[in-house]
């Protein structure tokens, strides 16, 4: 009978997984947040669903009371999430909070299957984001000087990634994190944020090309510390978002194509001075040539996705961790094996619909400041997915970038809930705004009555 059960709770997985998707998806068809509540309904039920029979499974399977016990804890945190947040801030936008709910949950279920350690620690740096994040959309909405402090968010960047370029810790070849107190930080990560704001208060008044070289300037600066500490998955994602806020704030197509060119010729550079530019291009090329060595985690990462199939092969009955680092760098390879190429596709496009919502958003923000927050967060978000998933799965060659929520690493939890929390804060700030300019036209209607 547990056989039966097992075997057929990985199918009925995955088709709650599409349900939710699908879900995602049919929300867009209303523009008022209001009239998708029961949408989100079904959301919130399809994902507590998705996290029972998960945990059950790995409780069964791996005859460990353990997973049950973690599985309170996530369901404790889930709970708090999608009920007290709205009761904090009424006009939260619920989808969006869904998602990283959603996002959230299977991450401390795949990583409490590849390490229950790691994903205990995951768990505590989940519970410190949101304590931390819930403070943010009251202080968007009460500090008013965030475009007054452009080139201090330039400053504290650079000095922030020269430091640990001076005194970091060198991590598979790269400096990219130091340890406080014995606490691991990556300091690229919430780097990003104060990149992007950099980027919005540098184009959102002037967009002339002398203010555009200026910023080009200082983002390069953020690229070439990056790229000389070796952190080149976040050099690219920087130069990513650049390109493009540059492009949305200026509209102007020339920068895209310098954009372009210039990415080909720095990636032609890189190729020619790093040796472990090389070697991954190497293995992207033709990892099965050189299986035994610098093709060694792609090969097992694609062997993994290839045996989990369409339904994948259940929890704790594959072997990802036969793939280097896979909690980190090759998560999404995992997912495919043990829960299905099926589960994996419906991940990335509830990504998807994540940078979606971001971009209808910014199209719907007045303000050109938060607009370019907005967008910039989206683009680099979703960049980050691209290169996280595209290098798992041999598309790219491998950059060495988490995926957002779900791998292991409290640095890249904590920044992008707080990336989150920053557009939700901007959100309510929207909303705030549009009911004073009603509230406004009905008194100037009922005056001129």
């Amino acid at each position: 009978m547990q056989e039966y059960v097992i075997e057929l709770s990985k199918y009925f997985i995955n088709i709650l997984m599409i349900v939710y998707t699908l879900t995602c998806f049919y929300a867009f068809r209303y523009r008022m947040e209001k009239e998708r509540k029961g949408v989100y309904i079904v959301q919130t039920i399809l994902m507590f669903l998705i996290q029972i029979l998960s945990f059950v499974n790995l409780t069964m399977v791996g005859k460990d009371i353990q997973y049950l016990f973690f599985f309170l804890f996530i369901l404790l945190f889930l709970f708090a999430s999608v009920t007290l947040v709205p009761m904090i801030y009424e006009n939260i936008n619920r989808f969006l909070l869904n998602n990283m709910c959603m996002l959230l949950g299977v991450g401390l279920c795949i990583v409490s299957r590849l390490s229950f350690q790691k994903a205990i620690r995951q768990y505590i740096i989940v519970l410190a984001s949101l304590t931390i994040s819930l403070f943010i959309p009251f202080l968007m909405g009460r500090i008013h000087f965030f475009k007054k402090l452009t080139w201090l968010y330039a400053a504290v960047g650079i000095s922030l990634l020269s430091t640990v370029l001076i005194l970091g810790e060198v991590t598979h070849g790269s400096k990219i994190s130091f340890s406080l107190g014995g606490i691991t930080f990556q300091p690229s990560e919430f780097v990003k944020i104060l990149y992007v704001f950099f980027l919005a208060g540098a184009l959102w008044e002037k967009t002339s090309f002398g203010r555009v070289v200026l910023t080009a300037i200082l983002a390069g600066m953020h690229v070439i510390v990056l790229v000389v500490s070796k952190d080149l998955g976040s050099a690219l994602i920087f130069f990513i978002g650049f390109v493009f806020v540059v492009f949305v704030a200026t509209r102007n197509y020339l920068y895209l194509l310098l954009g372009a060119l210039g990415g080909s010729a720095a990636a032609l550079v890189a190729f020619q001075l790093f040796s472990h530019i090389r070697t991954r291009v190497l293995a992207w090329q033709d990892p099965w040539s050189y299986i035994d060595n610098q093709g060694y985690q792609i090969t097992q990462s694609l062997f993994a996705v290839g045996s989990g199939s369409w339904f994948g092969m259940g929890l704790l009955k594959g072997n990802p961790t036969a793939i280097p680092y896979v909690e980190a760098d090759f998560i999404f390879s995992s997912i495919c094996e043990e829960l299905g190429v099926i589960f994996g596709i419906c991940l990335i496009l509830i990504c998807v619909s994540c940078f979606i919502m971001m971009m209808y958003i910014s199209t719907k923000i007045f303000d050109r400041f938060y607009q370019l927050i907005v967008y910039g967060i989206g683009i680099m978000y979703i960049f980050q997915i691209f290169l996280t998933v595209g290098g798992g799965i041999k598309f790219i060659p491998l950059t060495g970038v988490t995926l957002p929520f779900i791998s292991y690493g409290g640095s890249s939890v904590m920044t992008t809930m707080i990336m989150f929390f920053i557009i939700q804060g901007i959100y309510i700030r929207l909303h705030q705004e549009r009911e004073k300019y009603e509230y406004r036209k009905k008194r100037a209607e009922q005056s001129e009555g």
